[in-house]
């Protein structure tokens, strides 16, 4: 591996979304919503496979972040870490390493600090993730509806971030969603607009950030033009923008 910390998707968006993250000493899989037939489709297009990971980590549960968490897990032998409110929430079955993160204590895996973070997200106990490793951070952050004073703490100073853009607020009030899942989605615990991801970025420092991806972008109620445009005059500094989509996800991005 050339540098000490690098993450790629396996896709991203309502059909399915899985991140990697590698490290000198380990392969971590943030979520699986994936087949297990697909997710090592996927894997093997980023030139890993099922036995080269560490663990899998859980956000939440919903199907598009879970649907394959529990077959990878008692296939592979692999630890899986959740919250107990996301490991109460699913009948998940018999997992052979269940590892609850309680009051989103922070933890090591293997060199790899893991900070849980609690989002507002209509989930029983959801969570995203900031990842510090030889003095680099990198943060993942998706599926919240909103940004709280506890959020925008947690994620300064990043070297690297996966953010949510979901959807563009006119798009999905005019979209064929039912009127309770626009507010669903749109509500301070459904998804982030592109106008508050962009209002999220004003209010970092970025000024270490060498990548950004913009990810969980909807197939109905977004496009990549609007979500560049919303975008623009607050990523202008980052040294890369990569926007992730559900079939490709995005490549190895390496953080120096």
């Amino acid at each position: 591996m050339a540098s000490p910390l690098r993450f790629a998707s396996l896709g991203s968006g309502s059909r399915g979304n899985s991140t990697l993250i590698e490290w000198a000493a380990g392969t971590l899989l943030i979520d699986c919503g994936f087949s297990v037939k697909e997710a090592n489709q996927r894997l093997e297009r980023l030139g890993k496979c099922a036995e080269d990971l560490t663990a899998i980590l859980v956000t939440h549960e919903h199907t598009d972040h879970i649907k394959g968490v529990a077959a990878m897990a008692r296939r592979y032998g692999l630890p899986v870490y959740m919250t107990p409110g996301t490991w109460q929430s699913r009948d998940l079955g018999e997992l052979p390493d269940l590892r609850l993160i309680e009051a989103y204590t922070p933890f090591v895996l293997n060199d790899l600090n893991v900070v849980p973070v609690a989002v507002p997200h209509d989930a029983r106990e959801p969570a995203q993730f900031v990842f510090e490793y030889e003095g680099l951070r990198l943060g993942v952050l998706t599926d919240l509806g909103s940004i709280t004073s506890h959020v925008e703490t947690h994620y300064q100073d990043l070297d690297a971030m996966v953010l949510e853009a979901n959807h563009d607020p006119f798009m999905l009030a005019s979209g064929p969603y039912p009127p309770s899942l626009k507010q669903r989605v749109g509500g301070l615990w459904g998804h982030l607009s592109n106008q508050q991801a962009a209002g999220f970025l004003q209010r970092l420092n970025c000024a270490r950030l060498q990548h950004l991806v913009v990810a969980h972008i909807s197939q109905q109620n977004n496009s990549l033009e609007l979500a560049q445009a919303a975008l623009a005059s607050v990523t202008a500094e980052v040294k890369q923008v990569t926007f992730a989509c559900q079939n490709q996800g995005f490549d190895w991005l390496s953080v120096t």
